[in-house]
């Protein structure tokens, strides 16, 4: 996964979750395997300066996301917006993450671990 696209360090959370990320799932036919089947929706809270909510949609090998949150998502993603960065940019993973406690997975603990298929 090391040769997959990382997003420019100056990008915004919202470019990120709408455009980027859709994006670059759509363009990795391994990801979009590896995604197969799940359907999930899933909420980014980005703690900080510039950051905000987030929803990312998942089902049939593809993602949407949009700025805002919905209730009762099946996974709550909470961080701040280093974090965030830090884990774009590879320098920090994120099981280094959650034992940090830089990250917190609220609802499905086995959707979170998908989550690198999403966004690393």
């Amino acid at each position: 996964m090391e040769h997959r696209a990382r997003p420019p360090q100056d990008i915004l959370p919202a470019y990120f979750f709408e455009c980027w990320v859709p994006e670059a799932v759509a363009a990795d036919e391994d990801r979009r395997r590896r995604l197969g089947d799940t359907e999930a929706t899933v909420v980014f809270s980005l703690a900080g300066e510039g950051g905000g909510e987030f929803t990312v949609e998942i089902a049939e090998g593809m993602v949407r996301g949009r700025e805002g949150r919905i209730e009762d998502p099946d996974l709550l993603v909470e961080l701040d917006v280093q974090t965030w960065r830090d884990l774009n940019a590879g320098r920090i993973s994120a099981p280094e993450a959650l034992l940090k406690r830089r990250l917190r997975f609220h609802g499905s603990f086995l959707l979170g671990l998908k989550l690198h298929l999403i966004l690393g």
